[in-house]
């Protein structure tokens, strides 16, 4: 990850700084360019015009005396520049300036020739005696035909380009600032940017090591929160993806180990008989009757264990296919407590139905509320050794409910939630007489939500329980 910011500190810096000296640099090219071509023609301009101005002064002056003389220093001084007076033949015959030293110099034969035929010219003059350059105009000395020479006004070049200097240094200074700015914006920005990178790096990494409870903290709102926002989000998926596969890995162990047990219990009976039965133990025709009684019941629970897990498996995997009419629920009621009757009356147990008058059908499949019912009765049977076993069933809103009601041992608290869970078993030491696969309330649950219904249970221990369903009533036409 330092590594990375190093390369985002660097990508960045060269970028912005690339930015600043091009765009800086361009600026002051073209600043320059065109401010220099400003003011050399804005003083081109002034000094054709103040030379204009000086030839009206003096045009009609042809000879060199004290009077042309004062006049061009009066001329000099009002103007603030040079002024050169030279003949026809190109020879500088007076100067505004008191000393003569450049009396007599000669100018450029191309400017004279030209101002003697009536143009102005301005050029860069290269004087003898005069070493810096003047930017210079030239205009004719007289008026009309009577041209007596030229007229020179120049200013040294030198205060131009000191401007230009000036205004060179200034971008210079401007350009480092830039720099300067551009480094310390960088490396906040670097930082800014770096910074919940590192957070996101360090939080990917926990969850790569498998822990998936860890979220990515960012108090920004842009492009980087919107990727720490995915991560958690990941994390969370992921999360919950762990937490299934840790619970059906125990569902799976949890259920190897069920229908291992269940499976040992009977098929260790049977092979004991067998055993007796083949090694001649048992010689009397009554024992082994016993013998095979005991061994025909324990197959019968091997069966149901197989035949309910089938069942159980069709409902999860969403196999199994009702076949839906109108139910009397009265008549699926009376239909399960007849066939459990006589079970009933040999543990000394009442059998009772209560319906509600006029009671609405229900839109399901009839066999499969049979052996909802028939489930829950098992159940009751099993574990109540006195009492009654009662069915009821009333209207409640757009259910119909049908409870199931024992005066049996209970359920404590505790398993309550636990109830609809496979294999689970109420108090195992205490029901070891009382055979069952563990798998009926579990079926129970997935049917009666396979009808779009719900379930419940409420149950205290040695009080009884009691178990309650509601299927959706058929609505009553208009």
């Amino acid at each position: 990850m330092l590594g990375m910011s190093k390369s985002i500190y660097r990508r960045l810096l060269v970028s912005f700084l690339a930015t600043v000296l091009v765009g800086l640099g361009i600026t002051g090219i073209v600043l320059s360019f065109f401010t220099k071509e400003y003011i050399y023609n804005a003083k081109e301009e002034e000094l054709l015009r103040m030379a204009k101005k000086v030839n009206t002064a003096i045009h009609n002056s042809n000879e060199v005396n004290k009077r042309l003389l004062d006049k061009l220093a009066m001329l000099d001084e009002s103007f603030d520049t040079r002024i050169w007076l030279f003949d026809t033949k190109g020879k500088i015959v007076a100067t505004s300036m008191k000393d003569e030293m450049f009396t007599g110099k000669s100018v450029a034969v191309s400017i004279a020739d030209n101002v003697l035929k009536g143009k102005s010219a301005v050029t860069e003059l290269q004087i003898e005696g005069l070493d810096d350059p003047m930017l210079s105009v030239s205009v004719p000395w007289g008026e009309g035909e009577n041209v007596y020479g030229g007229i020179i006004l120049h200013a040294p070049i030198e205060g131009i380009e000191k401007t230009f200097g000036q205004m060179r240094e200034s971008i210079l200074w401007a350009t480092l600032f830039g720099v300067l700015l551009s480094t310390i914006m960088v490396s906040y920005l670097s930082w800014s940017i770096s910074r919940p990178l590192r957070t996101i790096e360090r939080t990917a990494a926990e969850i790569g090591r498998g822990n998936y409870a860890e979220r990515v903290q960012v108090d920004t709102s842009d492009e980087i929160s919107d990727l720490a926002q995915t991560i958690n989000t990941m994390a969370q998926k992921l999360e919950k993806v762990e937490q299934e596969r840790h619970h059906l890995e125990q569902v799976r162990n949890d259920f190897l180990a069920n229908v291992s047990h269940e499976l040992r219990t009977p098929l260790t009976a049977i092979q004991g008989f067998l055993e007796a039965l083949q090694d001649g133990l048992v010689e009397e025709e009554e024992a082994r009757q016993k013998y095979y009684a005991v061994m025909y019941t324990e197959t019968m629970q091997v069966n149901r264990l197989v035949d309910d897990l089938m069942d159980l498996m069709k409902l999860e995997n969403n196999e199994v296919n009702l076949v839906k009419f109108p139910v009397d629920v009265a008549d699926v009621m009376n239909r399960v407590a007849f066939s459990f009757h006589q079970e009933a009356e040999e543990k000394g147990l009442h059998m009772g139905v209560e319906v509600e008058d006029e009671l609405p059908r229900i839109y399901a499949d009839k066999d499969r509320i049979a052996q909802i019912l028939k489930n829950l009765v098992k159940n009751a049977l099993k574990f109540t050794s006195a009492g009654e076993i009662r069915m009821r069933a009333s209207l409640d809103g757009e259910y119909v409910q049908i409870q199931v009601i024992d005066t049996g041992m209970g359920i404590a608290a505790d398993d309550l939630d636990r109830i609809w869970e496979r294999f689970f078993k109420v108090d195992r030491g205490r029901s070891k007489n009382n055979k069952g696969t563990g798998l009926g309330l579990a079926i129970v649950k997935e049917l009666v939500e396979l009808h779009d219904g719900k379930c419940r249970v409420e149950s205290s221990p040695g009080k009884g329980s009691t178990f309650t369903i509601w299927l959706p009533r058929i609505k009553p036409e208009n």
